[in-house]
Order: structure tokens, then sequence, then C-alpha cells
């Protein structure tokens, strides 16, 4: 279901779409470009992976430093939580991935076909545009 009807993204805001999704924070992107089920999708599996492994981090360090100070420690960390959260950070990424690729092509699309992106701000139906 969409919320809004769909409009061509100028070719500046998708690689700053893209730029995001790939570079910083996988699923951001897609939500700047009004991918809502997919950048939801995939900004939920990249935090799921980062809680992960930071979770994994944090139990790491603790028992590095629990060994330096001498204090009983337990055996080991479980190697489960830096796996699978790497499993589900590159799954969101790796979405994204796909994501932008398709938001490029649009954006090729839409240039051949002559299509000029519609303004952020349009002006009400009657009134003429206003430029700054």
């Amino acid at each position: 279901m969409l919320l809004w009807p769909a409009r061509s993204l100028s070719p500046a805001r998708v690689a700053s779409c893209v730029l995001i999704n790939l570079a910083a924070t996988p699923g951001l992107g897609s939500l700047m470009a009004r991918r809502f089920f997919a950048g939801t999708g995939q900004l939920l599996l990249a935090l799921a992976g980062f809680v992960l492994i930071m979770d994994w981090m944090f139990r790491l360090f603790s028992r590095m430093i629990y060994l330096e100070l001498g204090e009983p420690v337990s055996a080991s960390v479980p190697g489960w939580l830096w796996r699978w959260g790497l499993i589900f950070f590159m799954a969101g990424w790796v979405w994204s991935l796909v994501t932008s690729i398709s938001l490029l092509r649009r954006a090729r699309a839409d240039e051949a076909a002559g299509q000029k992106p519609v303004p952020p701000l349009a002006a009400r139906p009657g009134e003429p545009l206003k430029h700054s």
C-alpha cells in the first residue's frame, strides 16, 4: 500500500540516497528515497546485527579486563553473537545494495524518458510555481 504516489527522484537525490545506503547506514537511504518497506527492513536487520556484534564485543572486552585483573571469568565468549550479527548486518547491507541498484535504474529510466523530478514543494493547483 503506497501512502504517496510514486515520483521520480533527481539524480543528485538518488546519488545521496545510494551513498547513505551503502556507506553509512543500510536502510536510511532507502527511507529517504521513499522505499519505506525496504528501508525499514534493511534498517532493522542492520541494527539487529549491530546490537549482536556490540554485545559480543562488550563480553569479550569485559572478559579480557577481568583476566588482566585476575578475576574469575567464564570459559569463553559465545561466538554465535558475532556470527549472527555479521549475517544480519550483511543481509541488510546486501538488501540495501539491491534497492540502491533499483533506484539508480529508475533514475536512468526517468531521465531517458525525459521526465523531470517533481519539486519537493509544489504549488497548489491553479497557482504559479514560485522559483527562488
